[in-house]
C-alpha cells in the first residue's frame, strides 16, 4: 500500500510539473499578433461568402508577392454583401454597415498599429463600400444621421492607397436610385479605380445582367496592376 501511495504521489507530481511547465511555456491564445508593415482592408463583392472574396484574395496575394520582405496583414470587412437589389433599404443598410466596419478598422489600426500602412480595397458592391468609406460628407439624398461620420484626418493619413475593382457605374446606380459615389478629397490622389474591358457593371453599359468580364479581375492581370499601385505607396 505504501508503495502504491508513493507511486501515485510521484506520478501526480510529474503531471503537475508538466502542466505547470506547459502553462509557463505556451503562449497566450489571446495574445495580439505583431503589427504588420501593411494591412489590406478589403470588402468582398455581392453574394460572396464572408471573407475577402475571390478578387480580394487574389489582390492580397499580389500585394504580398510585390511587398518583398514587408509583412502584409488582411482584414475582411464585415458586412452582408446582399444581392437583394430590389430591396433598396436592405442594400442601403448592408453598404452602410460595411462603411462603418471598414472605418472602425482603419481608426483602430491607426492607433493600435500607428506604423502600419493601410490599403483599402473592394470589389463590385465592396468597391462602393470602400469608396464611400473615403467620403467626407453623406452621399447626396442620404440623411447625415444614417451614415457613419467621416474618417478623422489622422486616421485617413494612415491609408496609403485605395484600390477599387469593378465599381458600379453612375448608370448602374441610377437604375436603383442609389447615390453616386464620390471619393473624398483626402483620398482622391491615392485612389485607383479599375474597370475591366467589357465589364458592364462599371463601364456604363449595364443592361440587366453582369458580363463575364466582371468576374475576371483575379485572372486578367488587374489585381497585379492594383497591387503595384498600392505597394508603390506604402
Amino acid at each position: 500500500m505504501k508503495r502504491l501511495i508513493r507511486t501515485l504521489a510521484v506520478g501526480a507530481t510529474a503531471v503537475l510539473s508538466a502542466v505547470t511547465t506547459a502553462m509557463v511555456v505556451a503562449p497566450s491564445a489571446s495574445a495580439e499578433p505583431p503589427c504588420p508593415d501593411a494591412e489590406v482592408v478589403f470588402a468582398r463583392g455581392t453574394s460572396e461568402a464572408p471573407g475577402v472574396g475571390g478578387t480580394g484574395q487574389s489582390f492580397v496575394d499580389a500585394v504580398r508577392a510585390q511587398a518583398g520582405a514587408r509583412t502584409v496583414g488582411v482584414y475582411a470587412v464585415n458586412y452582408a454583401a446582399s444581392s437583394d437589389f430590389n430591396n433598396r433599404e436592405e442594400i442601403a443598410r448592408t453598404v452602410i454597415d460595411g462603411v462603418r466596419d471598414a472605418g472602425q478598422r482603419i481608426e483602430y489600426m491607426s492607433t493600435a498599429c500607428p506604423n502600419t500602412r493601410i490599403v483599402l480595397g473592394g470589389y463590385s458592391q465592396g468597391a462602393l463600400v470602400a469608396g464611400f468609406t473615403t467620403s467626407d460628407t453623406a452621399p447626396a439624398g442620404v440623411p447625415a444621421g444614417l451614415v457613419p461620420a467621416a474618417l478623422p484626418a489622422a486616421a485617413a493619413d494612415h491609408v496609403a492607397a485605395v484600390v477599387l475593382f469593378g465599381t458600379p457605374s453612375e448608370q448602374f446606380l441610377a437604375q436603383y436610385d442609389a447615390p453616386q459615389l464620390v471619393i473624398g478629397p483626402n483620398f482622391a490622389d491615392k485612389t485607383l479605380r479599375l474597370c475591366a474591358q467589357g465589364d458592364t457593371i462599371c463601364d456604363g453599359g449595364f443592361t440587366g445582367a453582369p458580363t463575364v468580364a466582371h468576374a475576371l479581375y483575379g485572372v486578367n492581370g488587374q489585381v497585379n496592376e492594383g497591387a503595384a499601385f498600392a505597394v508603390g505607396r506604402l
